[in-house]
């Protein structure tokens, strides 16, 4: 082994990384917490499968590496603190400012960008180059790859009969370089089935652990090919 091979070891070695820890809870509206059987799992595993999936697109991740049962390793990466909402059909609001059916198809899908935890703080790019949230070369970058994103896996679900309705995605960055940290789990990927059976509960009502388990199984019988 080279000298520069050796260093370039040791700088691997040495370099931090940031694990994150699923729990099996999930919260509901009010912030009420509901306990889910394994949901930490499910989330590690979803969350892995669709990062691995979307890095084989080119698309920059943090995610480095699932590490344990509910445990996934991260590029120690600063969080911006917006995420990105793409919706590609109507939802509950936005069906009623424009006078549209709820879950009515979108010919071009929406972005919103939600501030802080709550999905009903939505803001505009202004608030959010206003208050030094980020740059607007950032948020451009952001907002193209939210777009490539988007097509990427709603095209990864139509191949499998089912629509993705809505999809949120969290940003952050390291070393000078943004990347897509969060979240592909049943708590941001809300898809409905193309030939509905009435089995698949309504993404957007997952307030019991019964109905999370059964959105979730489901999600996980799409990506292991089931």
């Amino acid at each position: 082994m080279t000298k520069k091979q050796i260093q370039n070891e040791l700088s691997n070695s040495d370099r931090e990384y940031l694990s994150k820890e699923y729990d099996d809870h999930f919260l509901v509206q009010k912030h009420k917490r509901v306990t889910a059987r394994n949901f930490g799992e499910t989330i590690a595993l979803i969350n892995s499968f669709f990062f691995d999936f979307l890095k084989g697109y080119n698309i920059p991740c943090a995610y480095v590496k699932k590490t344990g049962r509910n445990k996934l390793s991260f590029l120690k990466y600063f969080e911006y603190p917006f995420k990105i909402k793409i919706l590609n059909a109507a939802d509950k609001r936005t069906a009623k400012i424009f006078s549209v059916k709820v879950g009515s198809s979108l010919e071009l899908p929406v972005f919103e960008y939600v501030y802080g935890i709550s999905s009903d703080s939505i803001v505009t790019e202004s608030h959010l180059l206003s208050f030094n949230l980020c740059n607007y070369d950032e948020l451009k970058l952001m907002s193209r790859l939210c777009s490539k994103i988007n097509a990427i896996i709603k095209s990864f679900f139509e191949r499998r009969n089912e629509f993705l309705v809505e999809l949120t995605c969290g940003f952050g960055k390291f070393e000078g370089k943004i990347y897509l940290v969060d979240d592909l789990s049943p708590l941001s990927i809300k898809i409905k089935e193309n030939e509905p059976d009435g089995k698949l509960p309504d993404p957007y009502k997952l307030e019991t652990s019964a109905q999370m388990k059964k959105y979730s199984d489901h999600l996980l019988h799409i990506i292991n090919g089931d």
